[in-house]
């Protein structure tokens, strides 16, 4: 009863603050208001301000729980040697297998030929086959040669293309 006394005052008082910032003519911060204004009214009429509070007293009794009862303590101190097991146990997996992650240098690709690494090293550029033809733009920026958005990626099929990946 009273948390709705409460909402009530508090969503009038917010609706007069913006009655009167409308009559000043400032129409889009008194539609700002009329919205918080409308929340507390609003959060009491579907249950959330209850639903809130019971959530509140639930929590105080946990940590009431928590301060003066043993058990509680007791398994808190089991949660933390659960948690220390599963740490233990995924770092002693990953060091039996070799799976620490390593720095390595780059392997050559085996698809690479010698030819075409030899002329890469030398600066020549690499044989590279045609492109597949494409369709043509139809972007009004490409249409009057301006850019379309695609040369970061030309660019970036150049540089494969000089890897030969």
């Amino acid at each position: 009863m009273l948390t709705a006394t409460v909402c009530i005052a508090l969503s009038g008082a917010g609706l007069a603050i913006t009655f009167v910032t409308a009559w000043r003519r400032r129409y889009l911060a008194a539609a700002r208001l009329a919205a918080w204004s409308l929340l507390p009214i609003g959060l009491y009429m579907t249950g959330v301000l209850p639903l809130g509070e019971k959530i509140g007293r639930a929590i105080g009794k946990w940590g009431a729980d928590l301060v003066f009862k043993p058990t509680v303590w007791a398994g808190v101190v089991v949660l933390a040697l659960s948690a220390l097991l599963f740490l233990v146990t995924r770092f002693a997996g990953r060091r039996a297998s070799g799976d620490s992650p390593r720095i390595e240098a780059p392997k050559a690709s085996p698809k690479a030929s010698p030819k075409a690494s030899s002329q890469a090293s030398k600066g020549a550029p690499a044989a590279v086959e045609p492109a597949a033809k494409r369709p043509a733009a139809t972007r009004k920026g490409s249409a009057r040669g301006g850019d379309d958005g695609l040369s970061d990626f030309k660019e970036i099929e150049e540089i494969l293309r000089k890897r030969g990946i």
